[in-house]
């Protein structure tokens, strides 16, 4: 199967390129040469920026914003973020990034992500997010919408 790049799957796809439940929002791509390091695997830092670029994906789908205006951006604050590698990713290989908001609070939510190649899962990843006041000092309570989207689309639990 050829699988279209930095382009939402659906769920039957992500199934059938043995990414599970719950994720149900994932996108593939392919590793370029400059994401390798010295030891010719992909670079412990890029797996972050692919995160960021799943994440724009993700919050334009779930409706949170379609980043089409500076002004209109919501002001988001990676507050915290952790990976756990599993297995190296090479030159060519065709991964998927899935992710999901697993919970949330009033102000924040918290993502998981995990990358998939040929089945096998090659790294896990948290995160929270904050959302803020274009002050970026003041947190912002999230709309109902976004909490609306993370429980219904997510089944993401609140955290209070």
């Amino acid at each position: 199967m050829t699988l279209p790049f930095l382009t939402p799957l659906d769920v039957p796809t992500l199934r059938a390129q043995g990414v599970p439940a719950p994720f149900a929002f994932g996108q593939a791509d392919r590793v370029r040469f400059h994401e390798l390091d010295a030891l010719d695997h992909v670079n412990n830092a890029r797996y972050l920026s692919w995160f960021e670029t799943f994440r724009i994906a993700y919050l334009r789908s779930y409706g949170i914003s379609d980043y089409a205006d500076a002004a209109g951006r919501p002001v988001l604050v990676l507050r915290s973020v952790a990976v756990d590698y599993r297995a190296p990713l090479y030159l060519e290989d065709v991964y998927i990034v899935a992710g999901r908001t697993r919970a949330y609070r009033n102000t924040s939510w918290t993502m998981e992500y995990a990358v998939f190649s040929a089945g096998r899962l090659c790294a896990t990843s948290e995160a929270v997010i904050v959302l803020m006041e274009r002050d970026f000092v003041t947190r912002k309570r999230l709309p109902d919408t976004y909490v609306a989207a993370f429980r219904d689309r997510d089944g993401a639990v609140f955290e209070g």
